[in-house]
């Protein structure tokens, strides 16, 4: 099923009958020699969805930002919201394998920065693109948080056998949000930091204890998160 379209689609009748499905959001002029790239396998594939898409007419396409009382299985909502590819989701021609994630620090105060590193294998016969994906949760703020949140991400060109290192560098202002008085704040308490191929394939999760005092943080604020690469 090659999908040709501005926004998802509800795939879920469908997905159990086809070999393959390519998302193809406006691609342009250029668009049909690219599809018949992927195709032939003349291009590895390593698109990642921007947004979710839905199982079911009746399920609404996400960002994935929801708080906790927005996912399925709690009895907010007789409507099944999973959704059938979730955020970050991507296929290519070849597998990856994660291993050693490692924080410089398990500790960090409310103004300080960490790195947190994991190492990528190219497990398959052919070159490819691994987009590697740092997610965080906060369990408990002042107010109600997205269950996750992606911090950074990192597409890494791997050969087959290959291996290589990703280090991201994370500032605490990465973690501020607006609190209950409307300021944005770092404020003290537990991380969950997440590695994976997706925000629903997680491999690793390393917790990060935030301490000090609450912290305002201003318009300066630090907004990327830097990778390197080795």
């Amino acid at each position: 099923i090659i999908s040709v379209s501005g926004r998802p689609y509800a795939l879920g009748d469908l997905v159990g009958r086809a070999q393959a499905i390519i998302q193809a959001f406006m691609p342009g002029e250029e668009g049909g020699t690219a599809l018949a790239e992927v195709i032939v396998g003349a291009t590895s594939p390593s698109g990642r969805l921007p947004v979710e898409i839905p199982s079911t007419i009746v399920g609404q396409p996400s960002t994935y930002l929801q708080p906790k009382y927005g996912t399925p299985g709690i009895g907010m909502s007789p409507v099944d919201s999973i959704p059938l590819y979730t955020f970050g989701h991507g296929l290519t021609y070849t597998t990856f394998k994660y291993e050693g994630f490692v924080l410089s620090s398990n500790k960090v105060s409310t103004e300080g920065e960490i790195t947190a590193s994991v190492k990528i294998t190219n497990t398959g016969s052919i070159p490819g693109v691994e987009v590697a994906q740092l997610y965080f949760e906060d369990p408990v703020a002042e107010i109600a948080r997205p269950v996750i949140q992606l911090l950074g991400f990192a597409r890494v060109e791997l050969k087959p056998g290959e291996t290589k290192e990703i280090t991201f560098t994370i500032h605490t202002d990465r973690l501020a949000y607006i609190g209950a008085d409307y300021k944005r704040i770092v404020d003290p308490g537990i991380i969950n930091l997440s590695i994976g191929a997706s925000r629903s394939e997680l491999f690793a999760t390393q917790q990060l204890n935030i301490t000090g005092q609450k912290r305002a943080v201003k318009f300066d604020r630090v907004m990327r998160t830097p990778v390197s690469i080795k």
